[in-house]
C-alpha cells in the first residue's frame, strides 16, 4: 500500500493503476462500518483509494473540528488489512487555495435536517468531494447509508454535474446492541451510550407499525419521540428518498430520519423503507 500526504504524490500513484478503481472517502477515526466500505471496494475493483482528511470546509464553527477523533496508525493498520492500494493523507493546505472557487449545495435539499442545523456544511462536503473524485477519477465511489442526506446531496451532484462515476451506498453497520456505528461514538461515556440505544430503538418501534400496516407518518413519529424520550430530539421524521415531504409512509420509497443529543454528543441514524 502507497501512503501519500501530496497532490503530485496522489496523481503519479494514480497514473500507475489500471482497471477499476473504487474510492471511499473518509475522514479517519476507521471502524467497522469504513471496512465494510473498504472491503466492498476492493471485491468490486481492481485497486482502491481511500482518503483520510478531516474536512475543514464541513465544520462550522464552535464545532468539533479540533477535537474529531484521529487515529492515523489505527487507520493504517485497517487500510493496509483491507487491501487497499493508495491511501491518500493530505493536509489542508493541499486541499484547498486562498482563493478558489466554491460549490454550494441546493439550498431546498442541504438546508433542512443536518443542513438546518449546520448552514453551509453540505457546502463543504461538496467542495471536498468534487475535488477528490477530481482527483482520483474513480470508477465507484463508496458512501455510508447512515449518512443518508449526504449521499443524496452527493449522488445529485454525480447527475447535474455529468460525472462519470458510480455512486455506490452501503449499508448501515451495527454493534451487537443496534447502535450505529459512528466516529462520535467514541465522545460517550458509559452512560451516554446505553442513552444512544434510544436512536435505533426509536427506528425499531417504527419499524414495528409499518410491519402491522401503519402508514400514517404522525402515529409513526409519535410512537417515535415516546421511544426517544428524554433525549434532545431535532428530528425525527420520514420523507421520500429525494428528501421531499410526503402524505403518508410508502414502502420501498420512503427513509426515517432520527436526530438527537445524548449529553453533548449529535448522533443521527436512519432506516429505509
Amino acid at each position: 500500500m502507497k501512503i501519500v500526504h501530496t497532490l503530485s504524490e496522489l496523481i503519479a500513484a494514480r497514473a500507475e493503476l489500471q482497471g477499476s478503481v473504487g474510492l471511499v472517502p473518509t475522514m479517519g477515526a476507521l471502524h467497522n462500518g469504513h471496512l465494510s466500505l473498504l472491503q466492498q471496494s476492493t471485491a468490486q475493483n481492481d485497486h482502491t483509494i481511500v482518503s483520510i482528511f478531516v474536512n475543514p470546509t464541513q465544520f462550522l464553527p464552535g464545532e468539533d473540528l479540533d477535537k474529531y477523533p484521529r487515529k492515523p496508525e489505527a487507520d493504517i493498520k485497517i487500510c493496509e488489512l483491507a487491501g487497499v492500494d493508495v491511501l491518500f493523507m493530505p493536509r489542508p493546505e493541499e486541499m484547498y487555495a486562498t482563493i478558489e472557487p466554491t460549490i454550494h449545495a441546493p439550498s431546498s435539499k442541504a438546508y433542512i435536517l443536518e443542513g438546518l442545523a449546520r448552514p453551509g456544511h453540505f457546502d463543504g462536503v461538496l467542495r471536498v468531494v468534487l475535488k477528490l473524485f477530481n482527483l482520483t477519477k474513480p470508477t465507484r465511489a463508496y458512501f455510508g447509508k447512515k449518512d443518508a442526506q449526504q449521499l443524496y446531496l452527493i449522488q445529485n451532484m454525480i447527475t447535474c454535474l455529468f460525472l462519470d462515476i458510480t455512486i455506490v451506498p452501503c449499508e448501515i453497520i451495527r454493534e451487537d446492541d443496534g447502535l450505529a456505528l459512528s466516529s462520535r461514538n467514541a465522545y460517550l461515556n458509559p452512560e451516554e451510550r446505553r442513552e444512544a440505544l434510544k436512536l435505533c430503538e426509536s427506528l425499531k418501534c417504527a419499524t414495528y407499525l409499518v410491519m402491522k400496516g401503519e402508514r400514517d407518518i404522525s402515529v409513526i413519529q409519535a410512537a417515535m419521540l415516546q421511544a426517544l424520550k428524554p433525549l434532545h430530539v431535532e428530528y425525527a421524521v420520514i420523507l421520500n428518498r429525494d428528501f421531499d415531504t410526503i402524505p403518508s409512509l410508502h414502502v420501498g420509497h420512503s427513509i426515517i430520519l432520527v436526530c438527537a443529543k445524548v449529553g453533548t454528543t449529535r448522533l443521527i441514524d436512519n432506516l429505509w423503507i
